[in-house]
């Protein structure tokens, strides 16, 4: 997309974002570019062109490139299109008309799922993306075959407080040395894969339309959801409290499956190494149910 930022800033940015492309997703993938009402979406697809697909939606910040190693291990059997939010860092291009509500939201997504034309998709998304997700399974369930949510923020459980102090200095200032710093924080320090992180450093110092936010999903609404989720939780991460969010999907969704992810914090989610074949197993398994479902 188009930051609002210097030339020299956004070509180094893009510059990054190409090389986590190039060195770190798997040969074959390809690059669409998506009109909608709401601007120009960029897709990075991975996967045979006729098997049945599985959108990728990435946490703020993150951009599509974050799921690499999903779209190493899904596009065997999925066609894995990961999608750069319109607004937010990556490829994507803000249109005339803004993104102002979450049914804003809900028709971009619908317009990108319309130039797809694939009938209904699996829908994956990470703590910002998983909002976005679950926003869109609750307003149009017959789109979505099976949702999966990766340690989604704002839908079940509200922020911890020190987690929201830790944020605000690289929220209200943001640069590379503060975005380092808290994802060195709230990881405790792990290794995140460099060629990512440069990118993701890359981004911080650009200023970049606000997103979307809002309340959590009503009680009612998510009681009433039938698609199937699965509800994957970061057991050490420091933005919620993974046995509280548990809990409330426990009680609210009815065809959910909830696991908690050892040793892995929310932000390190989804490309820490040490986690990603058993993130990837078990998203593998859940769209593998549907497929043995559908026979």
């Amino acid at each position: 997309m188009t930051p609002i930022a210097s030339a020299n800033g956004t070509a180094a940015f893009l510059a990054a974002y190409d090389e986590v492309i190039a060195t770190r997703w798997p040969a074959g993938t390809t690059s669409t570019r998506i009109p909608t009402p709401y601007g120009t979406t960029h897709l990075n697809s991975y996967g045979p062109e006729d098997a049945p697909p599985l959108l990728l939606l990435p946490g703020g910040g993150a951009t599509s490139t974050v799921w690499s190693a999903q779209a190493a291990a899904l596009g065997r059997t999925h066609r894995v299109h990961a999608v750069d939010l319109v607004g937010e860092p990556g490829r994507s291009v803000v249109g005339e008309r803004p993104i102002r509500t979450v049914e804003d939201l809900c028709d971009w997504l619908d317009a990108v799922l319309d130039a797809l034309d694939t009938g209904p998709a699996a829908l994956c998304g990470h703590s910002y993306g998983g909002w976005i997700a679950l926003h869109h399974a609750l307003r149009a369930p017959h789109r979505v075959r099976r949702l999966i949510l990766v340690d989604p923020t704002g839908c079940f459980a509200g922020f911890r407080a020190h987690y929201l102090v830790r944020a605000i200095p690289m929220l209200l200032r943001p640069d590379a040395a503060r975005t380092r710093a808290f994802l060195a924080w709230e990881t405790g320090h792990v290794p995140l894969d460099p060629v990512w992180l440069r990118m993701r450093e890359a981004a911080a110092g650009l200023r970049w339309v606000r997103p979307v936010t809002g309340p959590r999903p009503a009680p009612e609404a998510l009681r009433g959801l039938g698609v199937p989720a699965l509800v994957l939780l970061a057991g050490q991460g420091r933005a919620q409290q993974a046995s509280r969010v548990a809990g409330a999907v426990d009680r609210l969704l009815p065809r959910a499956e909830t696991v908690v992810l050892p040793g892995v914090s929310h932000h390190a989610l989804p490309l820490y190494a040490p986690v990603t074949a058993e993130l990837n197993r078990r998203i593998g398994e859940f769209l593998d149910a549907a497929s043995d479902e559908s026979r």
